[in-house]
């Protein structure tokens, strides 16, 4: 038996960026250098950065010396965009030696910033970003000294470079903090069934296995990681890739004709049978398993509320209503299959908006039907699927549900570790308490009841 050399949550792959830029959102509550939420200052001279304390300036200044008088330089109060400054501090770095800079993805073999595609072509041919292009180049002018600044035709292939192979830096629980150009892990391709997963600690990114693999040297080739949300429709996903990254997904998922069928799922008219209908088939006219006539009308219905709940989706992408969720949920209801990867976001947004408005009760109830539909479409081991397993559990410990709290926080453990590990502090100060009080509670609580 070949003995098992890399498993699930080893770090296979550990960078500092080439270049990153904090989401403006986090400005007066994350450091610039290293993204951790803390109190910060701003910098005395430029009043725009801010630092944790003077051991992240100092290392900071090399790089943000010039920056510093340009951005002193701006009218008070002006927002710079991120990608603008992104690409002043790729140009910076690149005038600096950063075009020798090797990023390692194993202890041999490593990229360069000139070995990334510029995706020119594409890019030209992409009427949205060519107009965003457009509207950095005026800030550019702004941040970089003219001698400093290259040809507008190099500024295009470095922004396609951007564009193409920067991550969104996270922090511990899978939010958006910024973004960074990481040259060695750029080579990971994408699939929709990754069997590695990327988090950070600050700006430093890692990479854990998902899976085991028993080779002694690691086939890069064979290394997958996700650009984007999976629980979404093949077509969407395939769509998003292409606007995105320039390419269609013919991974193993995306070529399940299956798949579309589920996630797009209908409910069977009648209450009790649990079969996901596929109404797109014009031929479909009962239930498979229960045999229930399907009617024109339950087909209308289904298209007007699938309808009706993607249009509120889109509306509520950046803030999400517990009142328009709860009426969605409401008319999905026996419509929708609970499978649907609709249901499913519907779901997700009333859970957030529940916790937001501190209705701990009705949030635990979206959060362990949300669980259910995350095990269909996620990994195992997927952080998200942890992070939900974590948040359900927390909500039934307020509510003294010990029993149940433990068990979800375990699962959350289990999750964890292989995705984020042992040391992280998402592990270790905030799910180790809660199994411990979960633990203490669930004990308390038996032995009142035997008394």
């Amino acid at each position: 038996m070949k003995k098992l050399i890399h498993r699930r949550g080893d770090v296979i792959l550990q960078e500092k960026p080439f270049a990153c830029v904090l989401d403006p959102r986090y400005r007066d509550s994350r450091c610039d250098r290293c993204f951790k939420e803390t109190k910060v200052m701003k910098c005395s001279s430029c009043l725009y950065l801010r630092y944790c304390g003077r051991s992240c300036q100092k290392e900071a200044w090399p790089d943000h010396k010039e920056e510093c008088e340009k951005l002193k330089a701006l009218p008070p109060g002006l927002i710079v965009p991120s990608a603008a400054l992104m690409i002043a501090r790729i140009v910076r770095r690149l005038l600096k030696g950063g075009d020798t800079y090797k990023g390692y993805y194993t202890s041999r073999l490593y990229r360069k910033f000139n070995d990334l595609m510029p995706h020119e072509e594409n890019i030209r041919q992409d009427g949205r970003r060519m107009e965003h292009f457009g509207a950095l180049y005026v800030v550019l002018q702004r941040l970089l000294d003219e001698a400093a600044m290259p040809s507008k035709a190099e500024l295009l292939r470095i922004y396609g470079k951007m564009c193409i192979n920067t991550f969104n830096i996270l922090d511990s629980e899978m939010s958006t903090i910024g973004t960074g150009m990481y040259i060695g892990a750029s080579i990971i391709d994408h699939s929709c069934r990754p069997n590695v997963m990327v988090s950070f600690d600050g700006e430093t990114l890692k990479m854990r296995l998902l899976e085991d693999f028993p080779e002694q040297e690691l086939d890069f080739s064979k290394l997958f990681i996700s650009y984007i949300d999976l629980i979404d429709t093949t077509d969407v996903r395939r769509e998003q890739l292409f606007e995105r990254y320039y390419f269609r997904c013919e991974c193993e998922r995306c070529r399940d004709v299956q798949e579309p069928k589920r996630m797009n799922g209908a409910a069977c008219p009648k209450a009790d049978c649990t079969e996901s209908l596929d109404l797109s088939d014009p031929d479909l006219d009962q239930c498979p398993v229960c045999k229930t006539p399907i009617t024109a009308a339950d087909r209308d219905t289904f298209n007007d509320i699938s309808n009706f709940t993607r249009e509120h989706l889109a509306r509520m992408k950046n803030v999400a209503y517990l009142d328009v969720s709860r009426l969605c949920l409401q008319r999905q209801e026996n419509v929708l299959h609970r499978y649907n990867v609709h249901r499913i976001k519907t779901l997700e947004n009333a859970m957030e908006s529940a916790l937001n408005m501190e209705k701990w009760s009705e949030a635990t109830g979206y959060g362990l039907l949300l669980l259910d539909g995350f095990r269909q479409y996620y990994s195992p081991v997927h952080p998200l699927l942890g992070l939900t397993y974590m948040k359900v559990g927390k909500l039934q410990l307020y509510q003294c549900q010990f029993a149940e709290a433990l068990q979800n926080l375990q699962q959350a453990g289990k999750i964890l570790r292989v995705t984020h590990g042992e040391q992280d502090e998402l592990y270790k100060t905030v799910l180790v308490p809660l199994l411990c009080d979960a633990a203490q509670g669930d004990l308390g609580h038996l032995a009142i009841a035997s008394d």
